[in-house]
């Protein structure tokens, strides 16, 4: 893109900066405001980023930005707006297109502004430039917190940026071509920092606890300045060669030295090219060509060795979802000045900087305050840092802040994380694996670190080694973290560096783990199993002593039990579930339960120590005793509750529960993690690593032996060697692409410098051949990966692992009968053959076993035809339908349907076939109606009027007048709130209808109107009276719909809230209750008189009061409990009824007693509800105006009666 070719309006403005006259730059009158239309040019541009190219071809920052940054820092506005433009421009071309882009256009746009920042980066390579932000970044920090104003922060965070996007700029090697130890723009850009001061303005920033807000940042430009540098080569600057370095490059010269000697040979052996048409034809015996004819070789016999069949054909395309990833990064040798300067930077770094910023740039992580991904350079700081101490003179303490579990703790998490994002992200997943490998590299470095401590003089030393190495060898993670990472290799995402690093990281804890392992005899490791725990069921009828003799012959030997412990101290238990979505008051029934149990199975101490539990928890009424239970009358309760016939759920038959066993989609289960702790065996360990998929990457990794370092090479020999030489599986290695790899090894003119990788090679070789002379099935198993057992079959013969499991022969009389057997029952509808075969015979067999006989004898064509019940579709005739449908409207009221219908039907089903039937059918609507009801006799059960069944509730038919005054209770003037409510149940029932599960759903009123009524004390009582359920303390903010509640109840609620509009408009207000006249008394009179009364009727149709008048036990408990009088009162309401005479019963506490009761009334009965007959009451000419009923919005304004 040309000048001429820019947008005239932008060209106008760059010329309104100024001019440049030799080296005097005269800016315009205008320039400050040129700069700013810049800035806001550059927000506005489109997304082929047109004016950054633009601006990058006319070379602005070159010819004007920067000599105004250098000529004119005083004219401070245009100092900071010209700082804010280079920012601007600066930004890397990932930020500003997002990713690399894939389509040619964008990626042609890409490219171009990519090359304007590599010119940006070479302009900036200057000591002029960095020394003016440089002395601008000393002024600013010379400031204190008290003189430094926000814009100067701003200042500090924009030079800092300018110099990361600079440093951030990459290289361009095609058209630098620099060599090792040559200055590179990098090079020159680092030794203009060094010049200008800036490095020690950013160990400054690093040290000074005063500057920790800019600790991300400072960390960010260290790594930047590093980016291409060896922590290990820069350690040794200055040193002179060392031992080791000269050994290797005498080594890699003595390669190169072998294959040339040998090239030459080849060539001094081959004959001349002269008359090469009169060399000849020969004929390759053994060789095949196309047809069936030997091969004619046209060539000369010296060239007979290169030959192969794929000469002259086509490479086959690869495609490039399916290519190696590439490498990204590439190390150089900087000039040996950088080198020196930079050496002198890591070691004042380590020295003064990096505890305390690594200590804060982790602090800014853990509290999430730094940007996504900012821990990549907390990684890459310890893994360089730590390599650079370690290889310089090592020092631990300078490297202590990231010398901890902890750090192993936090790398390792990271790690895990980004191998999950990896395998789940697939369109990121190359940039997964590279953090992934940074975070490899930092534990790598901690592993390195914390094995040279093992070396140290120091005592104090070693044994903060070894108790580092302790925790990492307990923990099962760390040591399962490489056999993840090997499984789940991908070359196409990870480079080859990735594969060397985690060989090299993996020989190094291997050996750290077997010298730790012999120095400590036996070391005790964390092991975790999943355990698959089945859900408690419910208590048979048939485990309960069925007399009352039994329980009498029973209590002797607990009451000395119970006699022995009771003046002991028991440790409490939990009496209830916290984790059940039952709340803990509707748990009583089951702790109940649970104490019968527990004297039944004749733990009289564990019911003893659950009962004195459960009276803490539900300490009203003293249903499980009172506080000052003397230990006679704690005898006699658990007697009584031993003897009592307590409600529990009936079993569900014999043949349903092995059904349900068998099928795992009936089975409720739940996968829980069990920690251990077991005695370590490094062998077993080592056993892991025995996998096709570890060895496949070890071998893929051997392919590039020539390029791989001796370490590396050693690395990857050793762990075969110990896979098989130590585990004697050397049959692992026989695969065709390892031998081939061996071939080209054996022949390399400079194999004597590979010496241990040529006599592993010969030392596989040898064992191949000599299994092959005994099993001859070798050579085509070298086509194949293998896994333990074909490895195991191959060298100790094909089968040998089932030779201690051969079932017996069947004989001719076996054979017989199963004939016989199987002709007789296969036409029999509704069982299961090969179940009936199996209760006949008479030797014992397995289920397998019969399948296979009969498919051999030919009385069966596949074993699929033997597919258990749950997997198998089981037809049902016409008869058995109109069978089932008999038996459902037969027990449909019974409190068990489901149990019912299978007593009685003829056709075995298991239960799963039944409900699918009967919801085929359309016989229920969902499967919770064929779930067993409850019984509600528990003395101590007090549930809401609202919780009748459903089935009782269809037989119940309302009169007009009853529906019409359904709800005179409900408060006046919340209209709009009343109809939400209804919306908010309607619909929480259709989701739980369709989804077919539940949970709790929040009410979250978003109008003004609905949010006071939420406030309201009257609301919150009708909320209650619902089944709603008020937020818990300290942890929820609003009220909540259980998940209990079925969507017919909800349904049922919603409905009951509907009335008429006339029933929703406020009524004439009050009286005071100090004004009431004689007529007002005789009609509180009245209704307390009807309240009275009908709780007498119902108390004789429930059973609870005797012929002779005396109340029953239940009546007892419940007038003994509290009357939580909070559902239906308010405090003011308590604080009146307090005042009243204790003789006198109010019509709200009959109120209670008749909700309370209402269960246990008879269908017919249950439907006049307490609301039902209060709504009657009201709709008397009497009392068509109660006080109860009447709401303000303002709550002084209530009224309460007496």
């Amino acid at each position: 893109m040309d000048l001429y070719m820019m947008n005239c309006e932008l060209l106008a403005t760059c010329s309104a900066l100024g001019y440049l006259e030799g080296d005097t730059y005269h800016k315009e009158p205008d320039c400050l405001e040129s700069v700013k239309d810049l800035i806001r040019y550059l927000r506005h541009e489109d997304d082929t980023r047109d004016v950054r190219q633009q601006l990058g071809a006319a070379q602005i920052l070159q010819s004007d930005l920067l000599p105004i940054l250098i000529q004119h820092r005083q004219d401070k506005p245009l100092f900071d707006a010209v700082i804010r433009l280079m920012v601007n421009l600066t930004q890397p071309a990932l930020l500003c297109f997002g990713s690399v882009p894939k389509e040619p256009s964008f990626r042609h746009h890409f490219l171009q502004v990519l090359a304007y920042l590599q010119a940006y980066k070479e302009a900036f390579a200057s000591e002029k430039a960095f020394g003016v932000l440089s002395e601008t970044l000393y002024e600013l920090l010379q400031l204190g917190w008290e003189e430094r104003q926000e814009e100067d922060n701003l200042l500090i965070e924009r030079i800092l940026l300018l110099v990361r996007n600079i440093l951030h700029v990459p290289a361009d090697l095609d058209q630098e071509k620099r060599i090792d130890d040559d200055a590179s723009v990098h090079d020159q850009l680092l030794w203009a920092v060094h010049l200008s001061g800036l490095d020690d303005l950013l160990l400054f920033l690093a040290s000074s606890p005063a500057e920790q807000q800019w600790s991300l940042h400072v960390l960010e430009i260290v790594s930047l300045m590093f980016r291409d540098q060896n922590p290990e080569q820069l350690a040794g600057v200055g040193q002179g060669r060392l031992a080791q370095e000269r050994s290797t490059d005498v080594a890699e010269l003595e390669v190169l030295r072998q294959r040339e000697m040998a090239e030459k040979k080849t060539r001094a052996l081959q004959r001349g090219n002269r008359h090469s048409r009169f060399g000849g034809s020969y004929i390759v015996q053994g060789l095949k060509s196309i047809g069936e004819r030997d091969l004619i070789f046209h060539k000369g016999l010296h060239n007979l060795q290169n030959y192969s069949s794929d000469l002259g054909k086509q490479p086959r395309r690869v495609p490039k979802r399916r290519q190696a990833a590439r490498e990204l990064s590439v190390q150089r040798r900087s000039a040996l000045n950088v080198r020196l300067f930079l050496r002198d930077f890591c070691s004042e770094f380590l020295e003064n900087c990096y505890n305390r910023l690594m200590g804060s740039v982790k602090d800014h992580l853990l509290r999430e305050k730094a940007q996504q991904h900012d821990e990549t350079y907390y990684m890459w700081a310890l893994a360089f840092f730590m390599a650079f101490n370690r290889a310089a003179s090592f020092r631990p303490g300078l490297v202590s802040e990231t010398l901890s579990v902890r750090t192993f703790h936090f790398i390792e998490q990271n790690l895990t994380n980004y191998y999950e994002m990896m395998l789940t992200d697939r369109k990121e997943a190359a940039s997964w694996a590279r953090r992934m490998h940074l975070a490899l590299k930092a534990y790598q470095e901690l592993l390195a670190t914390v094995n040279e401590m093992d070396m140290s003089p120091d005592e104090a030393v070693r044994e903060s080694s070894r108790i580092i190495k302790n925790n990492i060898f307990y923990v099962m993670e760390y040591r399962e973290l490489f056999l993840a990472l090997f499984r789940k290799f991908d070359e196409r995402c990870q480079p080859r560096s990735f594969l060397r690093d985690l060989v090299e990281t993996t020989h190094l804890f291997l050996k750290m783990l077997e010298r730790f392992c012999r120095s400590r005899g036996n070391l005790v490791v964390q092991k975790r199993k999943k355990k698959k725990k089945v859900l408690d069921r419910p208590v048979a009828p048939g485990n309960v002593p069925a007399s009352a003799g039994e329980l009498e012959a029973v209590w002797p030997s607990l009451a000395e039990q119970l006699q022995c412990c009771a003046q002991l101290s028991l440790d409490s238990v939990v009496p209830f579930d916290a984790a059940s979505e039952v709340p803990v008051e509707e748990q009583r029934a089951e702790a109940m339960v649970r104490i019968q149990d527990c004297l039944l199975a004749g733990q009289a101490p564990q019911a003893l120590t659950l009962l004195r539990s459960a009276r803490e928890v539900w300490p009203e009424g003293d249903v499980f005793g009172s506080q000052d239970i003397s230990a006679e009358e704690e005898l006699q309760l658990l007697k009584q509750i031993l003897c009592a016939p307590l409600p529990r759920e009936s079993a569900v038959p014999s043949r349903a529960e092995e059904e349900d066993e068998e099928e795992e989609d009936e089975e409720e289960e739940l996968q829980a993690v069990q920690v251990s702790e077991k005695e370590f065996n490094f062998p077993d360990y080592l056993k892991r690593f025995a996998s096709s998929a570890v060895v496949r990457a070890y071998v893929l990794l051997l392919r590039g032996y020539r390029q791989n370092g001796a370490h590396t090479n050693h690395c990857v020999v050793k762990m075969l060697h110990r896979l098989a030489h130590d585990l004697k599986m050397d049959a692992l290695l026989f695969q065709l692409s390892l031998f081939c790899l061996f071939n080209r090894l054996l022949s390399d003119p400079a194999a004597g410098a590979y010496t241990e990788l040529v006599t592993f090679a010969k030392y596989i070789l040898g064992k191949f051949f000599a299994l092959a002379a005994v099993n001859q099935k070798a050579f085509v198993e070298l086509l194949f990966w293998k896994n333990t057992a074909v490895v195991r079959e191959m060298a100790e013969g094909y089968g040998s692992l089932d030779g201690g499991r051969k079932p017996p022969m069947w004989t001719p009389e076996e054979e017989a009968q199963l004939q016989e057997l199987y002709l007789a029952h296969k036409d029999v509808e509704g069982q299961d053959v090969v179940d009936v075969i199996l209760a006949h015979l008479k030797t014992p067999r397995t289920r397998k076993q019969v399948i296979h006989q009969l498919v051999r004898l030919g009385l069966a064509d596949s074993v699929k035809d033997f597919q258990r019940k749950g997997t198998h579709i089981v037809l049902w005739t016409e008869d058995q339908e109109l069978e089932l449908q008999r038996l459902f409207e037969e027990f449909q009221d019974s409190d068990d349907v489901l149990g019912h219908i299978m007593k009685n039907i003829t056709a075995r089903r298991s239960r799963a076939r039944i409900v699918d039937k009967l919801l085929a059918l359309g016989l229920v609507a969902e499967r919770r109606e064929l779930y067993k009801k409850r019984q509600n006799s528990a003395p101590f059960l007090i549930l809401s009027p609202f919780f009748i069944s459903d089935e009782d509730e269809e037989k119940e038919e309302d009169s007009e007048a009853d529906k019409a005054e359904s709800f005179s209770l409900l408060p006046v003037g919340f209209s709009a709130p009343l109809l939400w409510l209804q919306n908010c149940l309607m619909r929480v029932a259709d989701d739980r209808e369709e989804d077919g599960c539940s949970q709790p759903v929040p009410l979250v009123p978003l109008t003004e109107e609905n949010e006071e009524a939420m406030e309201n004390e009257q609301f919150q009582q009708l909320l209650r009276k619902l089944g709603v359920r008020p937020p818990a303390s300290g942890q929820e903010t609003f009220w909540r719909i259980p998940a209990k509640l079925s969507p017919t109840q909800l349904r049922r609620v919603a409905a009951s809230l509907s009335q008429p509009e006339e029933k929703l408009q406020p009524g004439p207000e009050p009286e005071v209750p100090g004004e009431q006249g004689p007529e007002e008394e005789h009609q509180k009179e009245h209704r307390s008189q009807a309240l009275r009364a009908l709780v007498l009727a119902r108390k004789k149709r429930a059973g609870l009061v005797s012929p002779e008048g005396k109340t029953t036990y239940l009546l007892e408990q419940l007038k003994m409990a509290p009357r939580k009088r909070q559902l239906l009162d308010s405090d003011e309401e308590q604080e009146k009824d307090e005042g009243r005479s204790k003789g006198k019963e109010s019509e709200w506490d009959l109120l209670f007693l008749l909700t309370s009761s209402t269960l246990l009334l008879s269908p017919e009965d249950q439907c006049y509800s307490p609301l039902t007959y209060l709504d009657t009451l009201s709709s008397h000419p009497c009392h068509s105006h109660s006080p109860r009923v009447q709401s303000s919005r303002n709550p002084k304004e209530e009224t309460v009666p007496d």
